[in-house]
């Protein structure tokens, strides 16, 4: 019985049975402006990614920052000759990149990777200093950068649909733009979709105050954003 029992062990050891540590992770990469911050991620999307795939099985990982333009993501970003915004400065080309590449880095050191999935929330800064027509090649900079940099030929994308906020673009002058540039984005990429966020930006702000039409979305709002983002999430991996 005892060399029986030392035998299925070796065996159990060699197949790699005796650990489901060293199992291949599938990682989701969260980032974007304000409407990314605003996501409880703890609570509205690992939840819903826990129970497709398993606790033991996903790495979840955001960093955002609210305000911010694709630039701060995009290391090779360029702006036309005739649009020029006064804050650019080309040493914040990709700055924050590099921050959530060092983040993703530290979660995912020593694990085998299964899938990549990057959730994407932005555009808003975009479409306000009216770079929209740069947006998309911007976007794919970033999937390149992304796919290169974890090794991965292949990564699933997810990007928020900027919202019905300002579809007359008045305030934010390329609003339109970016929104069409996003969608387009997922019909060129492989294995990417798009979520809609036109109904998140009604009702109660998570200050209590009522909103309409905002610029943000509403407590409720991000609830919904979350569990649709990884609702997507889950869907491309099941394709």
């Amino acid at each position: 019985m005892i060399k029986l029992f030392y035998l299925l062990f070796f065996i159990c050891i060699i197949s790699g049975c005796a650990s489901t540590h060293n199992s291949a992770k599938h990682v989701f990469i969260l980032s974007g402006q304000s409407n990314m911050v605003g996501l409880d991620v703890d609570t509205f999307f690992t939840p819903r990614i826990i129970e497709a795939f398993g606790a033991d099985n996903t790495i979840v990982v955001k960093d955002a920052k609210g305000g911010q333009p694709i630039r701060r993501w995009d290391k090779n970003w360029q702006p036309s000759l005739n649009n020029v915004s006064k804050n650019y400065q080309a040493k914040n080309n990709g700055d924050l990149y590099q921050r959530l590449i060092a983040k993703v880095e530290l979660a995912i050191k020593d694990e085998q990777i299964a899938s990549l999935t990057f959730l994407w929330m932005q555009g808003e800064r975009d479409a306000r200093e009216q770079h929209g027509h740069l947006y998309q090649q911007s976007f794919l900079n970033i999937v390149e950068q992304l796919k290169r940099d974890q090794g991965q030929e292949k990564m699933n994308v997810v990007i928020g649909r900027l919202s019905d906020f300002d579809l007359a673009n008045n305030k934010y002058k390329h609003w339109t733009l970016v929104r069409d540039a996003q969608v387009q984005l997922t019909k060129q990429l492989d294995n990417a979709a798009w979520v809609n966020t036109d109904d998140l930006n009604d009702g109660l702000n998570r200050q209590g105050k009522v909103i309409n039409n905002d610029l943000h979305y509403s407590q409720q709002g991000y609830q919904l954003f979350g569990k649709r983002l990884a609702d997507a999430a889950i869907a491309l991996l099941n394709e």
